[in-house]
């Protein structure tokens, strides 16, 4: 298909220097939340990141979040079922027009989470996880949209991708009625294209997509969080919210006669807002500080258990040079720079460290001990280290 000169290419093919086809900075400029991108060979060398059996292996756990979806041609139907599953429920599942959904695929999988390392153009704490998806022939969820990024790489096998290019918002009647899916009504696709294996597609929240298997296949779908204004504005509410006490009250010491005693007037309006001064005018101190703790909480699938007993401070100073520190893959990291030290963000909560120490927890899975023994000299640094094992952010494995 031809494209006008003025627009941006909606195909390109990766290179070894630009897998993005292009520097990073030119796609967040010309692509990013704007418009859709297939990427011929973003992953050159194809992706096997896990196994059907394997991931079918993962939507038996009773942890693992896992959707089966069922499609009958005929009757133009899909069905959901959600796991976990058991080893039967597969064996009486039909040849074809099936797919198994496993979200937070990453968390469990390093060699899924080795994916993420071709995304660091992107925060971290903006990428939401690799949801795993493996479709027998014919298989698919429907068209449908999402109100995030992502990218959608094809792992085995082929998957034929239809695409409505330009992103809008769709009014609650464009969606049908007839299942627990949310599955548009009408659907007039622009583009078509079959995926080869490593070929990924980029679509900006809004765009109107449908994913058919051709033949097996596997898709690992990258996403991005995206929370709505409403959840930033309820949890900031209540973030704000937590200091005040039952005698932080609205008050109006300077009232005057009513005129009319049913009237909210404009001085009773200027009174709410003396009593929500936050939201006229929020410090950029406070507002760091809450959505730092926000977004490492948001949406996260499962909670870090705390270990059986604390680490002392002695043992963690002897056993840290001598071992590996894995990070809880369930556990979110974030930082920000606060004057000389850092503030860092980990699943809602907020520590004070070194920038050096708070840079490396938030990009690194797995860190050689002695690093961070270098970067925890100082009491600070090593109480706050000492605070992400006692919750169980952090691991100490014995390095062999």
């Amino acid at each position: 298909m031809k494209t006008s000169s003025t627009m941006p290419a909606i195909e390109v093919r990766a290179t070894p220097r630009h897998p993005l086809g292009m520097p990073p900075r030119q796609f967040l400029r010309d692509y990013w939340q704007k418009r859709p991108l297939l990427i011929r060979r973003m992953f050159a060398g194809g992706v096997d990141a896990v196994a059907p059996d394997d991931l079918a292996g993962l939507a038996c756990e009773e942890a693992a979040l896992s959707r089966i979806v069922r499609r009958n041609e005929k009757r133009d139907r899909w069905t959901l079922r959600n796991g976990p599953f058991r080893e039967r429920d597969f064996a009486r599942l039909p040849k074809t027009h099936w797919t198994l959904l496993v979200q937070d695929v990453d968390k469990w999988d390093m060699d899924v989470a080795a994916l993420l390392a071709r995304f660091t153009f992107i925060p971290s704490w903006r990428i939401d996880d690799v949801m795993v998806s493996y479709a027998t022939d014919g298989g698919g969820v429907g068209p449908h949209v999402d109100q995030y990024d992502v990218f959608l790489v094809q792992g085995a096998g082929y998957r034929r991708w239809s695409i409505d290019a330009q992103p809008r918002a769709f009014a609650p009647d464009a969606f049908r009625d007839d299942g627990e899916l949310k599955l548009l009504r009408k659907f007039s696709p622009t583009h078509e294209w079959l995926l080869d294996p490593g070929d990924a597609l980029y679509l900006p929240p809004g765009v109107a997509h449908d994913g058919v298997a051709f033949g097996e296949c596997t898709t690992y779908s990258v996403g991005m969080r995206a929370p709505s204004r409403s959840e930033l504005l309820f949890d900031f509410a209540e973030f704000l919210a937590e200091p005040l006490t039952e005698d932080d009250r609205y008050v109006d010491p300077d009232l005057a006669p009513a005129r009319d005693s049913g009237e909210i007037d404009d001085a009773a309006l200027a009174r709410v807002r003396r009593a929500l001064p936050h939201f006229a005018n929020v410090e950029k101190s406070t507002l760091a500080h809450w959505f730092g703790r926000f977004i490492t909480r948001y949406r996260s699938a499962q909670i870090a258990a705390a270990p059986g007993s604390e680490i002392g401070l002695p043992e963690l100073q002897r056993r840290l040079p001598k071992s590996t520190v894995l990070r809880n893959p369930f556990s979110r990291f974030a930082w920000r720079r606060d004057g000389r030290e850092a503030e860092l963000f980990v699943a809602g909560e907020a520590l004070r460290c070194p920038t050096a120490l708070a840079r490396l927890l938030a990009v690194e899975r797995e860190i050689e001990g002695n690093v961070l023994a270098g970067l925890t000299t100082n009491p600070q640094a090593l109480a706050t280290l000492k605070a992400l094992f006692d919750a169980g952010h952090l691991q100490l494995i014995r390095r062999r």
